[in-house]
């Protein structure tokens, strides 16, 4: 096998990832991000947020691989989607807002409010949330609803902005759907999730 084929050590890496041995894992990614940037440095970026948690690690990657190769996606989110969660798990909560809504921005013009994905206005929701704007989570979380309705997470959440704002028998109504649906499995529905717990995906038991 020629070492410099860089998808040989990524597929040494995956499996590794999978287990939770992300050190390991990461000595073979970054060999194939050597040999093939340009493909490889994006997926390394998403693994260190979504796998390994090395949120800073991640922002450098996705920052660095954006500006020299443009906007773009990967595992069907966008570059600064990734950026901005790292920073939410890292509580910078108003730089997460600020690219969450770029990229809500730049969607809707681009392609129009049909391709807003739920788990992108979940995020955006919980950067809110944090900041204490309960009244604008609300909305991205109904967003979200709209097209995910038994997203249990977002539910959730929408229960605790209620009970902020003192609508305190609207969040008990939510709640309880909130607790149905993730008795029935209704949670985040990302490919990875078999793999790895999501920032803010909620533990019921």
């Amino acid at each position: 096998m020629d070492s410099t084929i860089a998808y040989f050590w990524q597929q040494k890496a995956m499996p590794l990832f999978k287990q939770g041995k992300y050190e390991v894992g990461m000595t073979f990614i970054d060999k194939a991000v050597k040999y093939n940037p340009e493909r490889w440095q994006r997926y390394r970026a998403f693994i260190k947020c979504i796998f390994s948690k090395q949120y800073k690690d991640a922002i450098i990657d996705f920052t660095d691989y954006q500006e020299t190769y443009g906007y773009g996606f990967e595992m069907d989110h966008s570059y600064n989607f990734y950026i901005a969660l790292s920073y939410l798990q890292l509580s910078e909560f108003e730089k997460a807002e600020n690219l969450f809504e770029k990229d809500y921005e730049r969607t809707i013009d681009k392609k129009g409010e049909d391709w807003l994905h739920h788990l992108d206005l979940f995020y955006y929701g919980i950067s809110k949330y944090e900041l204490k704007k309960y009244e604008e989570a609300l909305v991205l979380f109904d967003q979200a609803l709209e097209r995910y309705p038994q997203f249990s997470d977002v539910q959730y959440y929408k229960t605790k902005a209620l009970y902020k704002l003192g609508e305190i028998e609207e969040a008990e109504s939510v709640y309880k759907s909130a607790k149905e649906n993730a008795r029935k499995g209704f949670s985040i529905n990302e490919d990875n999730v078999v793999y790895e717990r999501y920032p803010y995906q909620v533990r019921w038991n």
